[in-house]
């Protein structure tokens, strides 16, 4: 028999492609990467040998997500459309290197995937796949089968007796990881209404979030996270940490109109409150930091970095070389934020760095200004010569 290997998430796509293929002849062998996702392992193995799988393997890939995808992307300030801290588009070029390293160890000439016809994940897999192994051949089931909808998907889980959660009253489809959980589908399609209670996953709604205030530091060594609340922590300890707090505090919900790499515009809603206090924190330490110049042409690279991620083109030589310019602004940001959580809120408590440009004795407009005014009108003058006529 004819030998696949597939990323399983464990979800309703997955499922039914196990089914699917084997029923295509394939022998079906399952990679899952533990990325802090609503199934155990041992849940994981349950769902993918019951729904027909010859065997499974699960790596545990938070501490790589974390070093290797989520610091790059904190570090380049990488936020796609101003909403979306890219999550689900981080974690799939992890999935790809370890699903083409499986697929090379089993010596199967084929790997599957579980994404719709429509979506950006096919794009973030084959795309990786293809850079690094383009002998393997690809199948993408739900391009393929007759299944049009994710209520006859369900009707076909249901027939074939496969493991699922969803039911027709709950069409979401969920992705969840540390660094934050997308939603889609369902009565999010809808944009005359807000999204129904059931549909975030994680965080509080502020009405019911944490009444008092949640105050928390942490501290940055040339752009990277190493301590919170004073205590040193590996990356992946600390976004678990601050995430719980996000969520009591209703920190980190998104909602957007985004732009899909194959033309269409979709609504998702995102939830990622470890990785917007991050991202705020790491934003002041930089604003503290660094020269002018250097934020706004930063600024553009974020743009650009966070649709290289989005559009599945991690494995570039343009992502490497805008890594080398983003870590080579890094290594001034260090110092401490103070934040104030409260009802969705993120508050700027407290700014320190050994590096910081801020100079209050030429900032202050009260006693001690050592700022000498009688140099700005000579400035105004030849800063606004070259717009001025006549």
């Amino acid at each position: 028999m004819k030998k696949v290997v597939l990323a399983y998430s464990g979800g309703l796509d997955t499922s039914c492609c196990i089914r699917w293929l084997r029923d295509k002849g394939f022998t079906v062998i399952c990679f899952s990467a533990n990325l802090g996702s609503e199934f155990s392992p041992d849940d994981l193995k349950r769902r993918a040998i019951k729904s027909g799988a010859e065997k499974i393997y699960i790596r545990d890939l938070r501490r790589e997500f974390a070093y290797r995808y989520i610091l790059p992307a904190l570090k380049a300030g990488a936020i796609y459309e101003r909403k979306y801290l890219l999550s689900t588009a981080l974690a799939r070029p992890l999935i790809v290197e370890h699903l083409v390293d499986i697929a090379e160890k089993e010596k199967a000439q084929f790997v599957a995937h579980g994404c719709t016809g429509k979506g950006n994940d096919q794009i973030r897999f084959e795309v990786g796949i293809r850079i690094l192994n383009p002998k393997l051949k690809i199948i993408a089931p739900l391009r393929e089968w007759n299944l049009n909808s994710r209520e006859e998907e369900i009707e076909y889980a249901l027939k074939n007796k496969l493991p699922i959660k969803v039911n027709k009253d709950k069409l979401y489809s969920i992705d969840q990881n540390i660094w934050g959980v997308s939603i889609e589908g369902g009565q999010l399609e809808d944009l005359n209404k807000e999204p129904p209670l059931n549909s975030y996953y994680l965080v509080k709604p502020p009405d019911k979030a944490k009444k008092s205030k949640v105050y928390l530091e942490i501290e940055f060594g040339q752009g990277v996270p190493f301590k919170f609340n004073g205590k040193r922590m590996i990356l992946v300890k600390m976004i678990e940490e601050i995430n719980k707090l996000g969520c009591e505090c209703g920190i980190g919900r998104t909602d957007l109109i985004e732009d899909r790499v194959v033309g269409i515009k979709s609504r998702e809603i995102y939830e990622a409150p470890g990785a917007w206090i991050l991202y705020t924190a790491h934003r002041e330490i930089e604003s503290l930091t660094l020269n002018r110049e250097t934020l706004f042409f930063k600024d553009l690279v974020a743009l650009k970095y966070a649709q290289l991620i989005y559009q599945g083109l991690w494995f570039t030589e343009l992502r490497k070389a805008l890594d080398a310019f983003v870590e080579s602004t890094q290594k001034f940001v260090s110092g401490t934020v103070g934040l104030t959580l409260y009802k969705g809120n993120i508050i700027v408590s407290k700014r320190e760095s050994k590096n910081s440009l801020y100079n209050k004795g030429m900032a202050t407009y009260g006693e001690g200004s050592q700022f000498d005014r009688s140099l700005a009108d000579g400035f105004i003058k030849l800063w606004g010569m070259p717009y001025i006529r006549g």
